[in-house]
């Protein structure tokens, strides 16, 4: 079975051919502009800092990837060093910017900052060096092979951040670590449409129900309950943007008796009706 993490990262894709090599020298500043939830910056030459809506900078050298979370606008620029000799290359970079489908990645972001950098010697493939040797040959395909290796690079550089103790992963993440606690999001995320109640996951842990609970309030920051709701309403919210499946449909497939029922919680948490939230997903989608 795909682990949490998988699943929610399965709908972070490169926006097609979005992404940009940009070479650069002197005193050089590049703008990322606002608005993408997720931008990558790959340094495959020299090194710079990044800035995210005024906050601090971020160093980042060779084979570095960065991570800007957020719609906010961010900047990377030179070090502000004596710059270079003119005409000398001082930096490369490859910025690529990602769509993220759905409301079920909206998990991953929370409570992690405007910026996550991760060094390339904290990365377990040397995927940059890959990437800057397919953009030195043109061969058929070579649109491809940099797609799936700039994908490659957002999920790794963001799984090696998470990992990383006092990251600001958001609770679920440490939390599948936990055996009791762990097992019960599991239980959750493979089978949503399940008549969960706390004592079945506690009976399945061997604990009590009142231990269940307590340990996953204290570890993910809400009840088991309250974060199962949560749960189902953003998969309906994927469903909702991404088939043509009808709303009684999609309320079997995430727990719901009935469409009805789906609809008002839907509504109350979201604050439209799932009609409107499928057809403003359909206007964004056309006017992509």
């Amino acid at each position: 079975m795909p682990d949490a993490l998988s699943r929610l990262l399965d709908d972070v894709r490169p926006r097609g051919a979005v992404f940009d090599r940009s070479q650069l020298d002197g005193a050089w500043s590049l703008p990322l502009p606002g608005g993408p939830p997720l931008r990558l910056v790959a340094v495959l030459h020299g090194e710079g800092r990044i800035t995210a809506d005024g906050g601090e900078p971020h160093r980042i050298g060779p084979g570095d990837g960065a991570v800007v979370i957020g719609p906010a606008p961010a900047t990377v620029s030179a070090t502000g060093e004596p710059p270079a000799p003119a005409g000398e290359r001082t930096a490369v970079l490859l910025t690529g910017t990602y769509e993220v489908r759905g409301s079920v990645c909206d998990r991953i972001p929370r409570g992690l900052p405007p910026v996550v950098v991760v060094e390339a010697a904290a990365m377990p493939y040397p995927i940059v060096p890959i990437v800057v040797a397919e953009l030195a040959r043109s061969r058929p395909g070579r649109q491809a092979v940099l797609d799936r290796l700039l994908d490659l690079l957002l999920v790794t550089a963001l799984r090696e951040w998470l990992a990383r103790p006092g990251s600001g992963a958001p609770p679920w993440y440490h939390a599948q670590d936990d055996p009791v606690v762990g097992a019960a999001l599991e239980l959750m995320h493979d089978e949503p449409a399940h008549p969960w109640t706390v004592a079945e996951p506690a009976r399945r842990a061997a604990v009590s129900r009142s231990t269940l609970a307590r340990r996953f309030t204290e570890l993910v920051g809400e009840p088991p309950m309250s974060y199962l709701a949560c749960w189902r309403l953003c998969l309906a919210a994927d469903l909702l943007e991404r088939t043509d499946a009808t709303l009684e449909a999609i309320a079997r497939r995430v727990g719901y008796a009935n469409a009805y029922a789906l609809s008002v919680a839907f509504t109350r948490v979201h604050g439209v009706r799932p009609g409107e939230h499928r057809a403003a997903a359909r206007r964004r989608a056309a006017a992509a």
